[in-house]
């Protein structure tokens, strides 16, 4: 071979092994191997907790076993076990399974050596019985291109997630049961803090971000008091006003799984209740429970009860932000202009209500309504879930070869926000309009306007609210 062409060949070489280096990572249980595409690097469906199947079937996350060599870290893992339904916003892209506990990461391909980048951990909604990572408006590699690490990750929804039984109870020795979903949020954001500086983010800057059932979680682990320390800045999307949204609590939850084992023919004494209700298939557990069963039921909806307040991880919201008592750290909170339940219902109102009390406690709190409805659907108003493409700045994904551009530049616009938040806890930047610090006696959000723009000034539907609908 000639002299040129060998030193051509080492140079594509090197330059090959350099782009590839990165994408071998090491984390607390393993090597894994990511991928590059467009400038952001990817690595998906990886472990956070033992599969939680057999005998760790209404468990408290248990830590992953280390594996040999290098594990694939190119697609996502399966999304959670759940009965999925045709009219949902985002539909998932995986097969549902039980063995779903996995987080996926998205960083730019090109940072500053030994820069830490701001860290974004999404939780979707799905009224904790639908929903998952792997919904392609969910990618991350957009934000990731604007300079920060974004992560997202399963958590146990339906029954896996929130299910109560005395033998349940007496299995845990005196530690949380019966909240597993949260307790698998918990396990993300530790799981993030220790490795999320091998994807080159900070563990000491971390924005939580979550929409609908993602937004309550946000919630929960802002005031929980096991979260400490793991959150730097919140975003609650359509969260509500924090209330705890189960009546009745743990008694309420119990009695609704005790129903549904004994649908099953399992006895609330049988002493082998437990074998019993693990050995049961996963689609049993599901048994038809998803959201289009409570908003558009053919029947009365099975057995079931949310997760709840239970003292340990999750304490009641609403109250924690009133006494104060809950991480003192910047938050984004809104919702849409069409959320569930209208301008006066509790999300909202509930926003506005609980934006006004974290800033009076002199926390840094910016409001948001989202009003745009993309073109391509010619309609006035926007829908419950309808802002997650664009902040995300997935628009395009969502709507396809129907995007417009005014829905790219609400995109662009609303993920600069985001970002701009995630880096400094202040969304304001070069080129925006200014978004106003939110307080009760000014009254002043930012409203994403109909027309596309970006409007701060008084909340528009602050009278109507006020007075109740009327």
């Amino acid at each position: 071979m000639k002299p040129k062409l060998i030193l051509a060949a080492v140079a594509s070489l090197t330059a090959a092994s350099a782009l590839a280096a990165p994408l071998d990572v090491a984390i607390d249980s393993g090597r894994i191997r990511g991928i590059s595409e467009n400038g952001v690097k990817s690595w998906k469906g990886i472990p956070f907790a033992a599969p939680p199947v057999g005998p760790l079937r209404w468990r408290a996350p248990e830590p992953v076993a280390r594996w040999a060599g290098v594990k694939d870290a190119t697609a996502y893992g399966h999304d959670c076990m759940q009965l999925p339904f045709p009219s949902d916003a985002a539909p998932l892209g995986t097969e549902p399974a039980e063995d779903c506990l996995v987080m996926n990461v998205w960083a730019p391909e090109k940072a500053a050596p030994g820069r830490k980048l701001p860290v974004i951990v999404w939780i979707y909604g799905g009224g904790f019985v639908n929903g998952g990572s792997s919904p392609p408006t969910y990618t991350g590699a957009n934000l990731a291109k604007q300079g920060v690490v974004f992560v997202s990750f399963n958590y146990r929804l339906g029954r896996f997630g929130t299910f109560v039984h005395p033998q349940l109870t007496a299995e845990a020795k005196g530690g949380p049961a019966g909240n597993f979903g949260f307790m698998d949020q918990l396990a993300a954001l530790q799981w993030v803090k220790r490795n999320v500086a091998s994807f080159g983010g900070d563990p000491g800057n971390v924005t939580l971000i979550g929409e609908s059932a993602g937004g309550m979680s946000v919630n929960t682990m802002v005031t929980s008091p096991m979260a400490k320390g793991l959150i730097h800045k919140a975003v609650v999307m359509s969260g509500g006003d924090g209330s705890a949204r189960v009546e009745g609590g743990a008694a309420a939850a119990q009695a609704a799984s005790l129903a549904y084992s004994a649908s099953k023919g399992i006895a609330a004494k049988d002493p082998q209740a437990l074998d019993k209700l693990r050995a049961l298939p996963a689609t049993d557990i599901v048994d038809g429970l998803n959201l289009e069963a409570f908003f558009a039921p053919r029947a009365p909806p099975p057995p079931y009860s949310g997760p709840f307040v239970d003292g340990a991880i999750a304490v009641e919201p609403g109250q924690a932000y009133r006494s104060g008592n809950f991480a003192r750290i910047p938050i984004m909170i809104g919702a849409t202009s069409n959320d569930i339940g209208g301008p006066t219902g509790i999300m909202v109102a509930g926003a506005r209500a609980l934006a006004g009390t974290i800033a009076g406690h002199q926390v840094p709190a910016y409001h948001y309504r989202f009003s745009y409805a993309a073109e391509a659907l010619g309609k006035a108003g926007a829908d419950h879930a309808s802002d997650i493409p664009f902040f995300f700045d997935t628009q395009a994904i969502k709507y396809a070869d129907k995007t417009s551009a005014r829905d790219n530049g609400v995109g662009r616009v609303i993920s600069a926000y985001l970002v701009n938040f995630a880096k400094t806890g202040d969304p304001n930047g070069a080129g925006l309009p200014k978004w106003p610090l939110y307080a009760r006696a000014t009254d002043q959000m930012m409203d994403f306007a109909a027309d596309g723009r970006a409007v701060p000034g008084k909340d528009p539907l602050g009278a109507q609210i006020d007075a109740g609908g009327k």
